[in-house]
């Protein structure tokens, strides 16, 4: 497994971690994962599988860089804090290493709930704060509200049909050193199996760089995420199989001849 460094901390966290968006696999996916090195295990108030991720890591916090969300309904000062227990509490842990937000709010200013964040962080309940689908703007606006600390990711959608945030926002994070966590970077799956019927120009392409490569389909969509500086990619997989094979995805590069070739068909 490849590590790449979070923000601008010195914690290095893995280019394949694990999510648990839909999530169904019990512990044991989730610890097989952190047995190949994706120790960033990222989870949701609003996911309702932050219990059987505590259940998953109990064994093995203190290898795990654990990373959950408070919901968007969730981000007036008081709020925050009563969710950050209740994360706590549903985690079986007695800090988040990254608490992130999970969506902007155009109700609650963006200063409360940073406040309430930072103070998490000062009682130790909290290591590192993230966001998570914020535009360019909106995170430009979030470390300006910052006291004390930075704001080290922003979660968002990245895959190869996906590619919006290269217009500006991944470019700002790259300069700025704040970590892309790619969440759907198989497209809901879309991306990791042959089509039964028309194949796309960017799915020969696909097929193509498989075969050159020995690898999976799905191995040379999130290693093409992963290529990029500061992006880690967070699949969710419900079975040990699956688990293996992302984990698979990291360890080895696509020449810069097969990115292009992506990007171009993907285009």
């Amino acid at each position: 497994m490849e590590y790449k460094q979070l923000g601008n901390t010195d914690v290095m966290v893995p280019e394949i971690g694990l999510g648990a968006w839909k999530y169904k696999g019990g512990v044991e996916p989730l610890r097989r994962g952190i047995e190949l090195g994706a120790n960033l295990v990222d989870t949701a108030e609003m996911y309702r599988t932050e219990d059987v991720v505590g259940q998953a890591i109990k064994d093995a916090r203190d290898q795990v860089l654990l990373a959950t969300k408070v919901l968007g309904s969730h981000l007036k000062y008081d709020d925050v804090l009563r969710a950050a227990e209740a994360s706590l509490r549903q985690l079986d842990t007695d800090c988040i290493d990254l608490y992130q937000i999970h969506w902007p709010s155009r109700s609650v200013p963006i200063q409360d709930t940073l406040r309430a964040m930072e103070d998490l962080v000062d009682r130790g309940q909290v290591r590192y704060i993230g966001v998570s689908n914020f535009s360019a703007d909106e995170l430009r606006e979030a470390q300006a509200a910052m006291r004390h600390y930075p704001i080290v990711s922003n979660q968002v959608l990245y895959n190869l049909k996906a590619r919006e945030i290269e217009q500006d926002l991944l470019p700002y994070c790259q300069q700025h050193n704040v970590t892309i966590l790619a969440y759907t970077p198989l497209a809901d799956g879309r991306l990791a199996v042959k089509p039964r019927l028309r194949r796309t120009r960017g799915m020969r392409a696909l097929e193509r760089l498989a075969g050159e490569t020995q690898k999976t389909l799905a191995q040379v969509v999130l290693n093409w995420c992963v290529s990029r500086p500061n992006v880690i990619v967070i699949p969710k997989s419900n079975s040990l199989a699956r688990t293996d094979l992302n984990c698979g995805a990291s360890g080895w590069r696509l020449s810069a001849v097969q990115i292009e070739l992506l990007d171009e068909a993907f285009s």
